[in-house]
């Protein structure tokens, strides 16, 4: 041990310009977080807290420990970052806990009136990471705009023209190497930073993004957000209160060995690989998903091989651990058995990765055709090793059990927003996808890019009641809107976003029984919470909703979205691009797709 284990910090660093105050982000974020005081890891009494506010200039509150008095030190020099005072502004969460709280309950009503348009994200990160870089701890940065003050100021770069085309992946590279820069700081002293943006406007999530993912942390977005929307200050406190509450490990280092032959060749996740392949993670989130590619470079003559993780960490309260997994893997000769225990879910999850890098060092359309190509790569030498139908253009595609949901799983992610082939996705919203294809572990990863699609008006009784294994889901349908029944009501979700899509001809019966409303006609689409009612179907698709909620693992809260038959076209499109086996734009569907396989499969053998 260098020195004694750390305690856990966080510095949050609020946006009080004006944009963030009128959309209700300040009020809802500081209630959030004095609600969340006592949830936050502190159980040594060690844990130390900072709040900075932040517009064009910063704002340091001064706490001194057994008083209810609070005093703000403005920093307007934004140049030239310095702490106003030496004391009082990182504090003991236990001791300084009263003046805490009469701060949080006072920061909105402070800039109520703030009419200061701007954001000088940079500085703030520097003021923060100066509080605590001899310590180490999370930084939470809450943002409303695109920073355009001091250090790390972003310009506009949204450009229509590019989307679609070869140049778009310019736009969701960093735009300014502040980011990159600052965040390798941050390891070294062990600081992760998490972001949370808001803004309706451009924001670069791009850039900002980078902070996270070169620190171990997390960024969430709400596009767009207003907290006079409940359904928006319910999902953000939700989150935001569950990233507080969050046990996390502290300055972490992981390595990954393995038997003599084998080599770690290449990382994927939020960390920085410091040396060769020491992963740094100055905080650990309880929900983040790493790939590790490795390569065998001897031939394996061991009857089995071993793999070994091990995690040296802080725990936050304040042990030094070491955990420690190790996986033994029988080695074979026969190709049979390689294809028959390998995992789709594992590939699908490694080459969401890969697309992700690929995009980013070379153009959106090469990370498709990379991961295009895999899948045709693995349908080929199965085809040629393993089938005794190995001529012929007819053929049909095989697969191996195991592996036959893999083609629809490729399908889903180049159809994702992360990576699908589109003019018209915003940079922000494709960005944000991309941060979450690279970080969410796979159980959520898969629904991601694969949905859930559920029929509920005609679902089985049993079905939103509860059973021994809690509330009973229907059975999936698969992903076509050939499904789609005009008098029907559906449920299509993917983990971070629920539709209840309804057909035009719904009986009023059912609408009253739902959204307690006459008809169709008056139903609204969009943004919604649905009513409990006294009725026993409107509760069983409440609880369906509930347990979907529930089940998926992580801090998100997934916004419901009522999707009429005859709606607002984005809306219905957006709900309908979860439906990955149908045609869409310049999409194949599932048929076509695996048609295209088939002629590449077999086309490959004949030449």
């Amino acid at each position: 041990m260098v020195r004694p284990p750390q305690p856990a910090v966080y510095v949050i660093l609020i946006d009080v310009s004006h944009t963030a105050v009128q959309s209700g982000m300040v009020a809802t974020a500081t209630r959030t977080i004095l609600e969340n005081l006592d949830r936050i890891p502190n159980d040594d009494e060690r844990t130390k807290v900072a709040i900075i506010a932040y517009d064009t200039s910063l704002y340091f509150f001064s706490m001194p420990p057994g008083t209810t008095e609070s005093t703000m030190l403005v920093v307007s020099d934004v140049d030239d970052v310095f702490l106003p005072k030496p004391t009082d502004l990182l504090v003991n969460l236990t001791e300084a806990r009263q003046s805490l709280e009469s701060l949080l309950g006072r920061i909105n009503d402070m800039f109520q009136d703030n009419h200061t348009i701007g954001s000088a994200i940079g500085p703030a990160l520097q003021a923060g990471f100066k509080l605590m870089a001899p310590i180490g701890g999370k930084i939470i940065v809450l943002s409303s705009s695109l920073p355009n003050i001091g250090a790390g100021a972003l310009k506009n770069r949204e450009d229509l023209k590019v989307l679609g085309t070869s140049k778009e992946s310019g736009l969701l590279q960093a735009a300014s190497p502040f980011y990159k820069t600052f965040a390798i700081e941050c390891s070294r002293a062990q600081v992760s930073v998490d972001m949370f943006l808001f803004s309706a406007a451009y924001q670069d999530v791009a850039s900002l993004a980078c902070l996270p993912h070169y620190t171990s942390g997390q960024t969430y977005f709400y596009p767009a957000f207003n907290a006079a929307r409940s359904e928006d200050a319910i999902k953000f406190a939700h989150e935001f209160g569950e990233v507080l509450a969050m046990p996390i490990m502290l300055e972490a280092v992981m390595r990954v060995r393995a038997s003599k032959g084998l080599r770690m060749a290449s990382f994927h996740g939020n960390f920085f690989v410091r040396s060769t392949d020491l992963l740094a993670m100055p905080t650990v989130p309880t929900d983040q998903s790493y790939a590790i590619e490795i390569q065998i470079e001897d031939t394996l003559t061991q009857p089995f091989v071993v793999l070994q993780t091990a995690v040296l960490h802080t725990t936050c309260q304040g042990e030094r651990r070491i955990r420690v997994i190790t996986l033994a893997l029988p080695t074979t000769s026969s190709l049979s058995e390689v294809f028959a225990s390998a995992d789709q879910v594992a590939i699908a999850t490694l080459l969401a990765n890969k697309a992700v890098e690929r995009s980013l060092t070379h153009k959106l359309e090469d990370a498709r055709d990379a991961v295009h190509q895999r899948l045709v790569e693995i349908l080929s030498s199965y085809k040629s090793s393993m089938t005794s139908a190995g001529a012929g253009a007819n053929a049909q595609l095989a697969i191996s059990e195991n592996l036959k949901m893999l083609p629809v799983l490729v399908l889903g992610l180049l159809k994702n927003v992360g990576i699908r082939q589109s003019a018209q996705i915003p940079p922000d919203l494709r960005a944000y996808a991309q941060a979450l294809l690279t970080s969410l572990p796979s159980q959520t990863l898969i629904p991601y890019i694969h949905p859930t699609f559920y029929s509920l008006h005609n679902m089985p009784p049993e079905a939103g009641t509860v059973g021994e294994q809690g509330v009973i889901l229907p059975t999936p349908l698969p992903l076509t809107s050939e499904r789609l029944e005009r008098h029907g009501l559906y449920l299509i979700e993917d983990g971070q976003t629920i539709f209840l899509w309804i057909g035009r001809d719904a009986v009023p019966r059912l609408v009253m029984d739902v959204f307690n409303l006459p008809n169709y006609e008056v139903l609204r689409g969009g943004k919604t919470t649905l009513p409990v009612l006294d009725n026993e179907f409107s509760q069983r698709v409440n609880a369906i909703i509930q347990k979907t909620r529930e089940m998926r693992r992580g801090v998100y809260y997934p916004h419901l979205y009522v999707v009429k038959e005859d709606g607002e076209p984005p809306l219905r499109l957006w709900a309908l691009s979860c439906l990955i086996q149908d045609r869409a734009d310049v999409l194949p569907s599932y048929q076509q797709f695996i048609g295209q396989l088939k002629d590449k499969v077999n086309g490959a053998n004949n030449y």
